[in-house]
């Protein structure tokens, strides 16, 4: 079973047609890129495109590299007919020369181009020179838990507590226990491991499990590249090294620390997010999975980008706020905490909130059902009501035309 990505096929609906756009649709593996283009490939033949002017090409099921001559022939049926062509090519980043094909695409004037990748690092390669003001980035995120309840159903409390432990991939079963859901997101990271990070840099799984091991554990903890280097014994330059490719293949997410009062962004430390939580379970302590306060800190960053925000780790005069979401000339402050019914975890999280003297809206997200409302100022809102908010304002990560 499968639902319709209806955010996503939208920005997609909007752009179809424009032969000088380049839909780029990144994402870690698994999140969805291939079904939300076949999606759209239905949609565009529900809306009469014939058969022949749509050509998909997956490169990854070919199991080796690809050269830009090989792409080109696989290409040259679809390109010999008449009309406009709808060109879907799958994991792209695996062809040698793949900006001289998008391009010459583009150059036709005839072609309305498609292409997805699990590693950002074409973006910042040649594809990006080439394609300069003429390709839009469409970056797919997993499942949100409104997604995830449309997928699954049943009792959203029960259901949220799967979505927090294991994590919100659309391939995900929840329903099939925990030793399914393990081995689904342990093949899902040895692949992500093997094909988009350790096939671009060399090195040792040890060393990023060891990265990555400290970053599954420390996801609600500010931190930077010299703690990291601290707590695995690894050296500065490999664990920046490292963390680029691991960034690059979307594994985890960085929100940069944001000092409120002076407007700063510091880009050497922040907080890291992991796409896949379900992959926690593989590297850290068993004891770590009973506390959910990470992975809930973890599920509001990307809802608050799938919503549309630029999000920092927030901080004022040396106090913690959890997040500082940014969109246009919208600010949101966000405190995030399983629950707040001791008096000294409510005022712990709620003066940050209140000592940011500014008209921006300021919110607790938690988990209990009582003691919600607002005071002086600042909401107290039950985040799994928050979560499946369908009147929340929403735009897919990343869709700027670059």
């Amino acid at each position: 079973m499968e639902i319709k990505r209806q955010d996503y096929l939208q920005i997609l609906q909007d752009s179809a047609g424009k032969t000088d756009l380049v839909k780029v649709i990144t994402g870690m593996r698994r999140t969805g890129k291939t079904t939300v283009m076949h999606q759209h490939m239905d949609n565009l033949r529900s809306q009469g495109i014939p058969e022949e002017s749509v050509c998909y090409i997956d490169l990854d099921l070919l199991g080796k590299e690809t050269d830009s001559e090989e792409l080109r022939n696989m290409l040259n049926p679809c390109l010999g007919n008449k009309g406009l062509h709808y060109i879907f090519i799958d994991e792209i980043q695996d062809a040698d020369g793949l900006e001289r094909v998008v391009a010459m695409l583009v150059a036709r004037g005839d072609c309305d181009v498609y292409i997805t990748g699990s590693n950002s690092r074409m973006l910042s390669s040649e594809l990006s020179t080439k394609l300069s003001g003429r390709y839009m980035e469409v970056e797919i995120l997993p499942l949100s838990f409104r997604e995830y309840m449309e997928l699954h159903g049943g009792d959203p409390e029960k259901r949220f507590v799967q979505f927090l432990r294991y994590g919100s991939l659309p391939s995900t079963e929840p329903d099939r226990g925990e030793r399914i859901c393990r081995a689904q997101s342990e093949g899902i990271y040895s692949t992500v491991m093997m094909k988009d990070i350790l096939s671009r840099v060399s090195g040792k799984t040890g060393r990023l499990n060891s990265i990555c091991r400290f970053l599954y554990s420390n996801i609600r903890n500010v931190t930077n590249a010299e703690r990291i280097s601290e707590a695995t014994g690894l050296s500065d330059d490999t664990v920046r090294k490292y963390l680029g490719v691991i960034l690059e293949a979307h594994l985890f997410y960085h929100a940069d620390r944001y000092d409120i009062g002076g407007k700063k962004v510091s880009f050497s430390k922040g907080k890291y997010y992991a796409t896949d939580l379900g992959a926690r379970s593989i590297l850290v302590n068993p004891g770590e999975l009973r506390d959910i306060s990470a992975p809930l800190e973890n599920a509001v960053f990307f809802e608050l980008l799938r919503r549309g925000y630029r999000v920092f780790s927030g901080s004022f005069r040396d106090q913690e706020v959890d997040f500082t979401a940014i969109k246009g000339d919208t600010v949101r402050y966000y405190q995030v905490s399983v629950t707040v019914m001791a008096e000294e975890t409510y005022d712990r999280e709620i003066r940050p909130l209140k000592s940011v003297r500014d008209n921006y809206e300021k919110i607790i997200l938690t988990m209990d059902r009582f003691g919600l409302g607002n005071d002086e100022g600042v909401k107290v809102v039950n985040v799994i009501d928050w979560l499946l908010d369908s009147n929340a304002s929403r735009r897919p990560h990343s869709v700027t035309p670059r």
